[in-house]
């Protein structure tokens, strides 16, 4: 069996490949780490690291073992923090946020379940901003978030809402006169874009650089808020796909919206970041979930 330690070596090494890094990382000397490594080495007998003067580099056999162990590792670490969280209970407070007031009665719903099954933790709610979605979830400000997917490089938990696509033009625009259009309209017309700040797979799926059947979509200009956005729609800089539950709570008298036939229904649900899977965040996910059957 490998002590903690020697694992822990081992797989700091295999990251940094760097005696010198390493040996910060652990706060041990070098010579510490030199000999941990031989010691490896002798046990498994082979070498795990080639090294020069310049360059550390792992071995074949060096690279299988950090494969097979960094999850193995990781497994043990998440077993022993769900030990911990459940001796505490779920205790804290647990922020979490929504965007766009359709995804609000979703999100009141769980938080109500959430205080019924967890009463000493405390839940604070808040309303998100596009421009602000994912620095919150990095920064720690935001724990869960009620978004839609897709969500770039977050965790997302079961979909609890579905809406089917449509069109926003402006008023006065000639699909209006049209019953429902194709995702081939977008090459015909600018389409408002998303802000900057926005995951590029969720500008992907809502403003599509190319139609089905691979034609290019002209890029309209782009809006800080969603309400920004329509406006820009209103002015008759673009058009926008939206979800149909964009007519209720944003109904505008210069903005019509059209059905789109052939696009996937938009789902959203709950957002949170990978590393803040905290016993809190399941627990509200799971309630969530079970307050909010589709």
């Amino acid at each position: 069996m490998l002590e903690r330690y020697e694992v822990e070596t081992f797989l700091t090494l295999a990251d940094e490949l760097h005696f010198g890094r390493t040996a910060e990382r652990l706060t041990v000397s070098t010579g510490r780490v030199s000999h941990i490594v031989k010691k490896l080495e002798r046990r498994i007998g082979a070498p795990l690291f080639a090294r020069t003067s310049r360059v550390v580099r792992l071995t074949p056999i060096g690279r299988q073992l950090a494969d097979e162990l960094a999850p193995l590792v990781a497994g043990m670490d998440e077993a022993v923090r769900r030990a911990t969280d459940a001796a505490r209970g779920v205790t804290g407070t647990l922020r979490v946020a929504f965007l766009g007031e359709w995804t609000a009665p979703v999100l009141l719903r769980a938080v109500a379940l959430f205080g019924e099954r967890h009463p000493d933790c405390r839940v604070d709610v808040h309303e998100a901003q596009l421009s602000t979605t994912r620095s919150g979830l990095l920064d720690g400000s935001t724990d869960v978030l009620i978004a839609s997917y897709p969500f770039d490089g977050m965790a997302t938990g079961p979909a609890l809402l579905s809406e089917d696509r449509v069109l926003a033009v402006a008023a006065g625009h000639p699909l209006t006169r049209e019953r429902s259009v194709s995702l081939e309209v977008l090459a015909d017309h600018p389409v408002v874009q998303y802000p900057t700040v926005t995951s590029v797979e969720f500008k992907r799926d809502r403003t599509p650089e190319r139609t089905p059947s691979g034609r290019p979509v002209p890029r309209g200009p782009a809006g800080n808020t969603f309400s920004e956005m329509l406006s820009l729609v209103a002015l008759g800089r673009g058009v926008l796909p939206v979800g149909e539950h964009t007519r209720r709570y944003y109904p505008r008298p210069d903005v019509a919206y059209v059905p789109i036939l052939d696009a996937p229904p938009i789902e959203r649900g709950p957002v949170w970041l990978p590393s803040n899977t905290t016993t809190r965040v399941r627990e509200f996910v799971r309630a969530a979930t079970d307050a909010n059957p589709r």
